[in-house]
């Protein structure tokens, strides 16, 4: 049988390679952070991660992971209702509530698995929910697993989603399901004209901030916290794989009586082991540094704005707005791989993105900015950017 099938997949594969989509992986040979080590190309700046805050490499960050290795070993084996819950996961559980705003927290392996248990628990063939087109696909598979009716309304169009509200008037529980942060564009979702929304029709709302927790806000706390709605969001579903510490580890957070019912219901937290102490306990060192001081969101911020500015001068076409996530738009899926690996062979690791992960015709450099980049490194990258523009003759 595979034999046939095996022709089938190679023919796939090299379509895929000929249309320049097919996503090879580089090899880091070390650690996650503002400068990499890559087989084959040597140091490159590093443009291209979610460690927003710098805190994958944090020397406090490590020190905390080791010391849990050390007292509360390498991993649980287990799930959390068996033997899997170490008094870490209570203590991070209810310092990210305290920290978000709400009620309770449940830990997942990831944000992914929290998307992916959170409507089939909560939602039935009775029930709606209503998604933003260009949510992450966690929340798309999530919303799949579920057997509630399922409304679409464009990005940020807050006509359309009322107008899907009143069609799913009928249904027991309507769930308004949307990025804070949408990571393809950077785009900040509007979560007061959400909010607003769901007031009226009676709704709830659900928001997965996992581009956001930890540096976006006057606190860091998230796209709640910027626009003023914190208590009024139900959901809110989150990582410790991006700005709290880029290893692993996801959540939901909201509601008591949700989160309740997601021990009870929700799948990846039944069937997955808990998240490993120190991943836990390096969860909670980020929290500390995130409450303890702004300097590292005043710095992302201000190496965003920089590279910002200094593209838009170069004529470069980047995606408005204010988030560390700069795409540098390029169209041609072709032309956006090239760019990209000329990039890397004038060190900047930047990588490109094309269909299916963005729609056709819509190919781009997705540029991340962090807070352990430099002024240099800002002005660096610019001028590779502008160099590799040239030699394309784009």
């Amino acid at each position: 049988m595979y034999g046939s099938l095996q022709q089938e997949l190679v023919g796939q594969l090299d379509d895929l390679r000929e249309a320049r989509l097919y996503k090879g992986e580089l090899v880091l040979s070390s650690p996650q952070s503002a400068h990499v080590e890559v087989e084959g190309l040597g140091a490159l700046l590093n443009f291209c991660a979610n460690n927003y805050l710098g805190l994958a490499d944090h020397p406090a960050v490590i020190e905390a992971a080791r010391d849990a290795l050390e007292r509360f070993g390498f991993g649980m084996a287990s799930v959390r209702f068996i033997c899997g819950t170490q008094t870490l996961h209570k203590q991070l559980e209810e310092r990210l509530s305290a920290f978000l705003g709400t009620e309770d927290t449940i830990l997942f392996g990831s944000c992914f698995d929290a998307n992916g248990g959170l409507f089939e628990a909560l939602l039935g063939p009775d029930d709606a929910v209503i998604s933003d087109a260009l949510n992450h696909a966690s929340i798309i598979d999530g919303i799949r697993l579920c057997k509630a009716a399922r409304f679409r309304y464009a990005n940020g169009d807050l006509g359309e989603l009322e107008a899907r509200l009143t069609e799913a008037a009928g249904a027991h529980t309507r769930m308004i399901a949307t990025d804070g942060v949408f990571s393809m564009d950077g785009h900040i979702a509007d979560l007061e004209g959400i909010c607003e929304l769901a007031d009226r029709h009676n709704a709830l709302v659900m928001v997965d901030d996992s581009h956001a927790v930890g540096f976006v806000g006057p606190n860091g706390r998230g796209t709640p916290e910027l626009h003023g709605v914190t208590e009024r969001v139900d959901i809110i579903t989150g990582t410790l794989g991006k700005a709290m510490g880029g290893a692993s580890g996801g959540y939901v957070s909201g509601r008591r009586e949700i989160v309740e019912l997601l021990r009870q219901r929700a799948r990846p937290y039944l069937f997955s082991n808990s998240v490993a102490p120190p991943i836990a306990a390096a969860g909670l060192k980020a929290i500390e540094l995130v409450e303890g001081s702004p300097e590292l969101r005043d710095r992302l911020w201000a190496n965003t704005a920089r590279f910002r500015s200094a593209m838009s001068e170069a004529g470069f076409d980047i995606v408005e707005g204010t988030h560390p996530i700069v795409p540098v738009m390029l169209g041609d899926a072709a032309v956006s791989a090239r760019f990209a690996e000329l990039l890397w062979a004038r060190g900047v690791y930047a990588i490109s993105f094309s269909f299916p992960v963005v729609p056709r015709d819509t190919a781009r450099i997705r540029t991340q900015l962090s807070a352990a980049h430099s002024v240099e490194d800002v002005d660096f990258a610019v001028a590779q950017f502008v160099a590799v523009r040239d030699e394309l003759g784009i």
